[in-house]
């Protein structure tokens, strides 16, 4: 089949587009604006194959979406382009709800016109596949508490408040017009190739460098950890096996508080990377407790039964093995992390307003 991917040269869409041509014979148009955390070195293992195209444009442009979908008349969307960093969120809002509710909508009219037009048996293999957050549903009270795919939206910030609404956005269009569509909300990914804003790549970068490594609050917020390429099977799983009008939470059945997080990784690097920094023999002493973020959501976790019972998914990896991967990603991959760093972005605190 041929695969819309928007959003394929950030974290996750790399992931997936990865996943489809390293691991089936689908092909893949990714189509991404190429933001600050837009990486094609991410897709460099698989830029020359054959299955593989790039669109450099936005979703907000709908002729430029128009002619995409005329030129490539793909089979499935899956719709991962969006603003996901809850702290850039409050220094800029507006960026937020123009890309991923305003690029969400013309998304939509685009696929709803590409699925209008095609005989009846693609119209019956269409999908449009929306990928969102865990953060719709906002904090959860308890420990004995988990997000099911029927727990009421109360995001928080407004990341999650423009994926809420992007969400609805999906679901009407399913609703209203006919359009076959499934949406995922997942927990915290983490994994290779992800831009350093994030806590654990910052961390890590960070820790190489000398630098604080910042925590929010006493560190006591607690987040279900998901592995990147974990997710982007299950992701495909869905949107080839899924039941249309569908969600399906993904999980990565790994919480953990944040101040453990930073404190295995410091111990990770103590054992592959020994710190060399003057006056530094434990990475762990560069933690630095610094003012919370405004409205910081407590507890995430996910109750993933749903996509394990009907599609037979679960996570192949472990926090303690992903986690592993993942540091050993970034010491053997550092020109990709120091081009990264070497652009606007330099490991400073956001979401101060």
């Amino acid at each position: 089949m041929k695969f819309l991917i928007t959003g394929g040269a950030g974290f996750i869409g790399s992931a997936v587009v990865r996943h489809l041509i390293n691991s089936t014979g689908h092909h893949v148009l990714n189509v991404d604006k190429l933001t600050y955390a837009g990486n094609l070195e991410s897709l460099s293992g698989i830029s020359g194959s054959a299955r593989y195209e790039f669109l450099r444009a936005d979703i907000c442009d709908q002729c430029a979406m128009e002619g995409a979908f005329a030129n490539y008349r793909p089979d499935v969307v899956m719709h991962l382009a969006a603003e996901s960093h809850v702290d850039r969120s409050i220094d800029d809002p507006r960026a937020f709800f123009q890309s991923n509710l305003v690029g969400t909508y013309t998304l939509l009219e685009v696929a709803r016109q590409h699925w209008s037009g095609l005989d009846e048996q693609s119209r019956t293999r269409f999908r449009f596949h929306h990928i969102s957050t865990d953060e719709v549903y906002g904090d959860l009270e308890t420990a004995q508490d988990y997000f099911t795919e029927d727990t009421p939206y109360a995001p928080s910030s407004p990341y999650s408040a423009s994926k809420a609404g992007s969400d609805h956005l999906v679901r009407a269009w399913g609703r209203t017009f006919g359009l076959p569509v499934v949406v995922t909300n997942c927990s915290n990914n983490y994994g290779p190739y992800h831009f350093p804003e994030k806590l654990i790549p910052l961390v890590i970068l960070n820790a190489l460098r000398g630098k604080p490594l910042p925590i929010y609050g006493e560190g006591n917020q607690i987040r279900d950890w998901l592995y990147v390429e974990d997710h982007a099977r299950a992701l495909v799983m869905v949107v080839t096996e899924g039941a249309v009008g569908e969600t399906y939470n993904i999980g990565g059945h790994n919480e953990r508080r944040n101040i453990e997080v930073v404190k295995a990784i410091c111990n990770l690097l103590d054992e592959l990377r020994p710190c060399t920094h003057q006056g530094v023999t434990k990475y762990e002493t560069l933690i630095a407790f610094v003012d919370d973020r405004p409205g910081h959501d407590v507890r995430y976790a996910i109750d993933a039964s749903k996509i394990q019972r009907e599609l037979a998914w679960v996570p192949q990896e472990t926090f303690e093995t992903g986690l592993r991967k993942t540091v050993e990603w970034y010491l053997s991959n550092e020109d990709w992390w120091r081009a990264v760093l070497d652009g606007s972005y330099q490991g400073q605190r956001l979401g101060l307003g």
